[in-house]
């Protein structure tokens, strides 16, 4: 029996459904919001326009599901490298979530970078699935931040929510300098702490 044969429809459409994500993120990621149509989606996929609608309702959806996938791949690394240093002294646990976050954020390029990019819906409003999934994600943060400020790995005094707004919007603006022949992930890390940490 082939591979094909034994994959059952749902394998088949959820496949079809990454596939057209994947192409809508790297098209959301060069093209952004507005400059992205489902006709350019659907094109890149091989299919027809139409047939885009029986994966998903709209270009909305498409969008929202490629950023909320944007979230997830560096909520997920953030969250094993922490599982990964439970115990650990507060300076590694905050380079290794920093690690974490610049990791899945250049290893899922397309969508991380789309996710940044795309956040504003154009005159839709944010949908709240999308609030949801990065409030989940900045309330790893928050606990972290509270964790290392107890211990005394930042400072007490500082304001926590700007403290993770900086850090997150600077391990977000790599995005736009980051090159793999210029840098390595396990430095930037080291460095990043070092910044934050006395």
């Amino acid at each position: 029996m082939t591979v094909a044969a034994d994959r059952s429809p749902r394998d088949t459409e959820n496949s079809s459904r990454r596939l057209i994500l994947d192409h809508a993120a790297r098209l959301l990621r060069s093209g952004g919001y507005h400059q992205t149509t489902l006709r350019e989606i659907a094109e890149a996929v091989g299919i027809r326009k139409a047939s885009l609608y029986y994966h998903f309702a709209s270009k909305e959806e498409i969008v929202e599901a490629v950023v909320n996938d944007g979230v997830r791949f560096v909520h997920e690394g953030v969250v094993a490298a922490l599982a990964a240093t439970e115990g650990a002294l507060p300076r590694e646990r905050l380079e290794a979530a920093i690690r974490g976050h610049l990791a899945a954020l250049h290893g899922h390029g397309d969508y991380t970078s789309a996710s940044i990019k795309v956040f504003n819906f154009g005159a839709a409003p944010v949908p709240e699935s999308v609030r949801a999934v990065r409030r989940a994600y900045e309330e790893v943060w928050r606990r972290l931040i509270a964790e290392l400020q107890q211990a005394g790995a930042l400072p007490a005094e500082r304001s926590p929510d700007v403290l993770r707004l900086f850090l997150l919007g600077a391990l977000n603006g790599s995005t736009d300098w980051y090159r793999p022949e210029r840098f390595e992930i396990d430095a930037l890390a080291r460095e990043f702490a070092a910044l934050l940490s006395p």
